[in-house]
């Protein structure tokens, strides 16, 4: 640990990349997926799960926790760690996606953005001021810079104005920030599906040496190989010594084309959302375990893996919890889900160390190609 945020670059192998954020809560092994903790829980999940799964840092919604509880009564409870008990790196988000996506009224201008609240419609503003204020009093490690992500398929002019404003927001993000030691401020990256504005945007961020670095607006609708062309766009323009983190990724396939580009931060709700749906991510690939195939099979999940969820629990009891709508169903897919993610992640790490991602991602991928096993 450190007093300081510190990242350190261990090793490359080709594109892909191997590092450590130290923090004054503990170090953050790289590439990283962060589990989403919306309003301070990890949904289904307890959060000493979540770090037995293998994660270092976990996400918290600043646009969620500012309507209830509110972070200054977050901030009277001693702050969002000794609340949720997680002694560990929190990123925050700076609210400006879901205050975009889920405010069924909002009006935005150059000081920032008013909104009606999704839970009673209440009204209010957030400036880039006000959402460093927001995480500040969360007490969050990684703080976020307000950004307008506009969702795509979008006008080039549009794209370009909410860019634009990104950027003036970044700078007042920083400056509201100021020096906080241990904690870092990151800035994000927009432009939409446009590599010109995307490297616009990287260059103008990179100037404001900032100590991370997020890929935003992405994963918003648009094809993979999109994703990845802007990835290859704008990394390249990114600082190698800072930390690169692609926000709302993704898919155990977007996680593994996204490292070979060299993103080192993931968050997604994917493993949660869908664990509570009956779909399971497994190294055999995607389970729906919905399906009337699992209905009378004993075997688990996976037999090879750590997480009890994973290895303990028969496919015919997570199927009959799941179409019994047993609260346990989503729970242990969850937990199952997580742990995956994780292992996932620890193979990513384990293999770029080794000098030999690429013959991990290739083997990944065609056990995933493979299928599941075959029906009893």
């Amino acid at each position: 640990m450190t007093d300081n945020f510190q990242f350190t670059l261990k090793k490359t192998d080709a594109g892909a990349r191997l590092g450590q954020i130290s923090m004054p809560r503990g170090e953050i092994r790289t590439p990283a997926f962060m589990p989403v903790g919306t309003v301070g829980t990890v949904k289904a999940m307890y959060l000493d799960q979540v770090r037995e799964t293998g994660a270092d840092i976990i996400l918290g919604n600043t646009y969620h926790l500012m309507l209830r509880p509110t972070a200054e009564r977050v901030a009277r409870l001693g702050g969002l760690h000794k609340l949720i008990r997680w002694e560990h790196p929190i990123l925050t988000d700076s609210g400006g996606f879901q205050v975009m996506s889920l405010s069924g009224l909002r009006k935005l201008d150059e000081q920032g953005v008013t909104f009606k609240s999704h839970v009673d419609g209440s009204l209010h503003h957030m400036s880039p001021e006000r959402s460093i204020e927001i995480q500040g009093l969360l007490g969050s490690d990684i703080q976020m810079q307000l950004d307008e992500c506009v969702a795509l398929p979008a006008e080039p002019k549009e794209i370009e104005r909410a860019m634009e404003m990104s950027l003036r927001w970044a700078e007042r993000c920083r400056v509201a920030f100021g020096e906080q030691p241990g904690k870092a401020m990151f800035g994000i990256v927009q432009g939409g599906d446009i590599p010109a504005l995307r490297i616009r945007s990287a260059e103008a961020l990179a100037q404001l040496d900032l100590k991370g670095y997020a890929i935003g607006g992405l994963a918003v609708g648009e094809p993979q190989d999109v994703m990845l062309q802007m990835l290859e766009t704008t990394l390249p323009v990114l600082p190698l010594e800072k930390p690169r983190y692609l926000m709302g990724v993704g898919t155990p396939d977007d996680i593994l084309k996204s490292v070979a580009r060299g993103i080192d931060m993931f968050d997604c709700v994917m493993p949660t959302r869908s664990g509570r749906h009956g779909l399971a991510f497994t190294r055999r690939g995607k389970v729906n375990i919905r399906n009337a195939r699992h209905a009378e099979d004993m075997r688990p999940l996976d037999e090879q893996s750590n997480c009890p969820a994973s290895r303990d629990y028969s496919r015919a009891y997570l199927h009959h919890l799941v179409r019994s709508n047993e609260a346990l169903g989503g729970m242990l897919l969850s937990w199952h889900n997580l742990a995956y993610y994780q292992e996932l992640m620890q193979g990513i790490r384990k293999a770029i160390a080794e000098g030999r991602f690429a013959d991990f991602m290739a083997e990944t991928q065609e056990q995933w190609a493979r299928g599941d096993l075959e029906p009893v």
